[in-house]
């Protein structure tokens, strides 16, 4: 067996160079994200030992610190074979405080609590259970952690990719001697996902190689970066307007705004934009914008594709709450499948961050007579009912200050039916609704402007509301089905046992229960004769969808009075999920999915919530909020609704796109699809050619033209794939968002991957155009 060479020390004077050139990189990034002089970075930089938390007996000390590219967390292994372990900032959705996460809460002590930390992923991959050795120490890697994430995800897009190009030049910089070779510039050109034949990389070379060393350096490493981001489609676009000495001045500005992109300006408010994005500071000073100018203010997200007017909450907040759509999840408890899959905290955490406004939580008995959640008859984990609430608690408010609808599939004896009652009033507070608001027995729902903070309960009741303002109420009876043993009836093939089985309801959960009480649903005359505004069904996806394509004017004058709640299948066991579209354009609101699976159905309700401050409530539009509407998305009679537009997208480019294969050799052959999402009218899908071995600046400039009939209820989905000619193209990266939030003209579109999270640097860059049809 051969023996394992240990790495030879480095001489003093090496180690010397070594720490010289560390600290010349750590500067030029520092620099690059705009965070000089940052005490937060600095003292991740600098790094420290905490106890890292995996079971009750593995709980080992390691070094964690920022490497020097400011953006990766490393920490020392004693694997042989594994020296270090790293992840990416960009990885990271939150950092909690305390002993929250279900191994710290197992594997800890009370005593440590203001010790501990948790780093949670945005990916699948488990928490990062941590002990610092004092108090304070914990608070300032949490405080410096939030602080340097909040400053990552601000970051310009200008500096993200310089800091991407950068990072990259650095790993292909094999020997760190700050040059690079010929065979380094290859292997970098492979890291940015970029294939070039070797004649053209010898061309590129050896046009910077002004020194003729044989390696690029300095100036030369400049020119080389230059030329490779060089966009000849700004090229051609800013050449056009550029009339003023080859700049732009303020008229040439104003002439580019009102002509291409269709915007209403000034010649004050280009005089605003030469002054925030023109870097050069002489080409300032005499009010022009240069090209590198002009490409920085393309990039900055008020100038991409979707209106800046939107991205706040722009839509009137103060309807009642049944006349818009709510983002809403299916099993908000579990991580993966719904079989054998983990249960978490983080799971209500990484919904709530994501805008998500009603959430799932399957109570069942637990032992010492706490509840707990988990998929019932699974082998599905468990956790506390108590630490849900605590995590929905925390997390509620951080991405939107609209309501939470908390949706309680009830399993529980009367007894622990009590301890939930307790546990939610406790914690919550006075943020949980208990009685209505107002004076006296309300005849429609609240708006969510005024339910700001607050949280609902949806959920069985015993009696209706209106018997709290009576004297003489009527008993009611204790026992109710659940909504899962009452949709059983639906499916044939299951068995009928459990649907006779009845549950007895604790008169303190049921009181709980105030705009948002679980009935079965007997028919649209039978809810338009005899259900409260407040008393709503919930229907499986089989059901809904058969009423929205069959009885769709009927579901939609519904949902302008009562609430509607659609759940995914029971059959899908692998938290799969369903098209959400067909549902709203039925006017159902609260259409669940399982956030937890990522899929074309998710991007969708991403793209649908994306507007409107990421609030998690999107208004109706006003034809499906009248109770009088003849509206119908399958029929299309004329009406309000119809709009008809014509859409022009030319996807002209593509910019960093990620590499979906690790291996050094594998570049993306892209293309791009180009989908609507709306009623049945409206649905189309175009695609490009694909171009060979470039993810790095693929060029395409080919054109799509859709007609789009109820552009009220349309979305917009902008796919990138890699071709495979063999089998399935793999994804790449997307983005959705609303028809009615495009912006037209010369437009950057940002991408998301598979999780929904932004790609920092990636991006398509296309026209838009859209005109009333004739």
């Amino acid at each position: 067996m051969p023996c394992i060479q240990k790495t030879s020390q480095l001489s003093r004077s090496e180690e010397q160079l070594h720490y010289t050139r560390t600290q010349h990189v750590i500067q030029n990034n520092v620099k690059l994200l705009g965070m000089e002089g940052d005490p937060d970075l600095q003292f991740l930089l600098q790094g420290g030992d905490l106890l890292k938390v995996r079971s009750t007996s593995w709980k080992k000390t390691r070094f964690f610190r920022l490497l020097e590219d400011c953006k990766t967390m490393w920490r020392e292994s004693k694997k042989t074979f594994r020296k270090k372990q790293t992840f990416s900032l960009d990885d990271v959705s939150a950092v909690r405080m305390g002993r929250h996460s279900e191994g710290l809460k197992k594997y800890t002590e009370e005593q440590v609590e203001g010790r501990c930390f948790s780093i949670m992923f945005k990916s699948h991959r488990k928490n990062l259970d941590l002990i610092a050795s004092s108090e304070e120490e914990a608070k300032q890697w949490v405080q410096s952690l939030e602080s340097v994430l909040s400053k990552i995800n601000n970051l310009s897009r200008q500096q993200t990719t310089e800091h991407w190009i950068f990072s990259c030049m650095r790993k292909a910089d094999k020997n760190k001697d700050e040059k690079l070779s010929q065979s380094e510039v290859k292997s970098f050109l492979r890291l940015i996902n970029i294939e070039v034949d070797d004649d053209y990389a010898d061309i590129i070379f050896k046009k910077c190689d002004k020194s003729k060393s044989g390696y690029l350096a300095g100036e030369e490493i400049k020119h080389f970066y230059d030329l490779l981001t060089h966009r000849e489609e700004i090229d051609v676009i800013y050449g056009e307007y550029a009339k003023t000495t080859g700049f732009m001045s303020p008229d040439n500005l104003v002439t580019f705004l009102m002509t291409e992109q269709r915007e209403k300006t000034s010649l004050a408010n280009a005089h605003k934009i030469i002054e925030k994005f023109e870097p050069d500071e002489s080409v300032k000073a005499k009010k022009l914008l240069s090209k590198d100018g002009f490409l920085m203010f393309m990039h900055h997200p008020d100038a991409m594709v979707l209106n800046p007017d939107h991205r706040d909450v722009y839509q009137d907040m103060s309807q009642p709450l049944n006349h818009y759509f709510i983002s809403s999840s299916h099993n908000t408890y579990l991580m993966e499948d719904q079989l054998k899959g983990p249960s978490s905290t983080n799971a209500y955490i990484r919904a709530l961050l994501k805008s998500c406004r009603c959430v799932e939580l399957d109570c069942w008995d637990g032992s010492d007579d706490e509840p707990v959640i988990y998929h019932g008859y699974t082998l599905t984990s468990k956790i506390l009912f108590k630490d849900a609430i605590k995590a929905i608690k925390e997390y509620a408010f951080k991405t939107s200050d609209y309501p939470v609808i908390l949706s309680l599939e009830n399993h529980c004896s009367v007894e622990q039916q009590a301890v939930m009652a307790q546990h939610m009033s406790s914690i919550l507070g006075s943020a949980l609704v208990t009685t209505p608001l107002g004076d006296g027995m309300p005849t429609n729902f609240p708006s969510p402007e005024e339910l700001k903070g607050k949280f609902l309960i949806k959920g069985k009741r015993l009696n209706k509301l209106e018997d709290i303002f009576t004297q003489d109420a009527e008993a009611a009876s204790d026992t109710e089905m659940t909504e899962e043993e009452e949709s059983l009836d639906e499916d044939e093939d299951e068995t009928q046992e459990k649907s006779k089985k009845k549950l007895k309801l604790a008169k303190e959960l049921s009181d709980m229960v105030v705009y948002c009480k679980s009935v079965h649903f007997y028919g649209f005359e039978d809810a338009r004769k005899n259900l409260s505004f407040y008393e709503m069904s919930s229907f499986k996806e089989g059901k809904a969808m058969k009423l929205a394509e069959k009885s769709a004017n009927a579901y939609i004058r519904h949902n302008v009075e009562k609430l509607s709640r659609i759940y995914p299948a029971g059959s899908r066991t692998d938290s799969s999920n369903y098209n959400p579209v067909p549902l709203w354009n039925a006017g159902c609101q609260i259409v669940a999915l399982n956030f937890q699976t990522p899929c074309t159905d998710m991007d969708v309700n991403q793209g649908r919530f994306l507007i409107n401050g990421k609030s998690g409530y999107v208004l109706k539009p006003a034809y499906m909020r009248d109770l009088a509407t003849e509206f119908d998305p399958i029929t299309l009679t004329r009406g309000d609704w119809l709009k008809h537009k014509t859409l022009h997208v030319m996807v002209i480019s593509a910019q960093q796109l990620p590499k979906i294969n690790k291996k050094k050799s594998s570049i993306v052959d892209p293309l791009v699809k180009v989908e609507v999402y709306g009623v049945p009218a409206d649905v189309a899908e175009k695609e490009t050619n694909s171009i060979y071995n470039n993810g790095f600046n693929p060029t395409w400039n080919e054109n799509f033209r859709f007609d789009v009939y109820v552009p009220d209820l349309a979305l917009v989905r902008f796919v990138v794939e890699d071709h495979d000619s063999t089998s399935d193209n793999e994804f790449v990266a997307q983005y959705v968002l609303p028809f009615n939030s495009l912006k037209l003209g010369y437009r950057h579109v940002p991408l998301h991957n598979k999780n929904g999270d932004l790609l920092p640097s990636a991006g398509l860059f296309v026209h838009i155009m859209v005109v009333d049809a004739e």
